[in-house]
């Protein structure tokens, strides 16, 4: 499906909002609420050149990101808090996102990525379109925690050619304990098949810059909370051992993870070479892996800058 056509049958369904799983019916083109916190307009916590992804991502430039207000997960431990946790930021239509999208493109930024995207997928996919028709033309990442419907991924078909998601818990009480999300580890699983059918392994330019395929990130938590080893085989087993990983080392229990005693502390070297252990034993060998001594300080995100939008 072409964006335009995608982003007017997008619109359409927030009469009784079914993006994420939660499907939790909100009309929001009435201007009720969702489950996500998000109503009748697009709020964007932050435009700017991240240089903080996997190099395939970054290149040379950075990867001109779009961070979204509010999420449909309510991860007790997330590094995003500030942004995920309400929908404070600047309301904006998408005709002026489309600009953010060229401007970002002529700030020479090989790829293009949407950060928890989900809930207002009709307004970017629409941005998108319009960009395109005045010649945008880097590759689009669609960063997500993997608990969007499936309605929403067929949608999406066509529209984007990377796909970035998190796969964060194998286990169900796990899941609605720590992220409020019921059912995820089906919706997840579901959510990277359909992916995958979609646009299939990672491919890169002759820079090595990716333009089309998956890449999965993975957070190892402390006490194998997230059901590790379970999820890489599951990858490489139901999915495809030609499937990315980035297997990330840096939980750091910020936002509200000292409630809880599991969370309270970083993943230790033992928990983390365990999860490498199992990413080589499946296979996979396309992907990154991180220091777990260096990258829970390294990676932690800064949302308190005066200027979010290019900063």
């Amino acid at each position: 499906m072409d964006a335009g056509a995608a982003a007017a049958d997008l619109l359409s369904g927030l009469s009784e909002c079914r993006l994420c799983a939660h499907e939790c019916g909100a009309d929001r083109l009435s201007g009720q609420r969702g489950r996500c916190g998000a109503a009748g307009e697009m709020v964007v916590s932050s435009v700017c050149v991240h240089r903080g992804e996997e190099p395939v991502l970054t290149g040379s430039g950075g990867v001109g990101n779009v961070f979204m207000s509010g999420c449909s997960l309510s991860c007790v431990y997330c590094q995003n808090w500030q942004i995920s946790q309400g929908c404070g930021g600047r309301v904006m239509s998408s005709s002026t996102l489309a600009e953010e999208l060229l401007r970002l493109q002529d700030l020479g930024c090989p790829t293009l990525g949407f950060v928890t995207p989900t809930h207002y997928a009709p307004w970017i996919v629409a941005a998108v379109a319009e960009a395109s028709e005045r010649g945008l033309e880097r590759p689009l990442i669609y960063n997500t925690g993997s608990y969007d419907s499936l309605w929403l991924l067929r949608k999406l078909e066509g529209v984007f050619g990377i796909y970035l998601p998190d796969f964060k818990y194998w286990g169900e009480a796990d899941s609605r304990k720590y992220s409020g999300a019921p059912g995820y580890p089906s919706v997840a699983r579901a959510a990277v098949k359909e992916m995958w059918r979609q646009v299939g392994k990672l491919e890169t330019d002759a820079s090595g810059v990716a333009v089309k395929g998956v890449l999965v990130r993975h957070l190892v938590l402390p006490n194998d909370l997230a059901g590790t080893s379970e999820i890489i085989r599951f990858l490489a087993r139901e999915v495809s051992p030609e499937i990315s990983v980035s297997l990330l080392s840096q939980y750091n229990p910020v936002y509200r993870a000292s409630e809880h005693p599991l969370l309270s502390r970083r993943v230790s070297a033992s928990e983390y070479a365990r999860a490498v252990e199992v990413l080589e034993e499946e296979g996979i060998g396309s992907g990154w892996v991180q220091d777990p001594e260096r990258s829970p300080d390294s990676m932690l995100p800064d949302f308190d800058r005066s200027d979010p939008f290019y900063g």
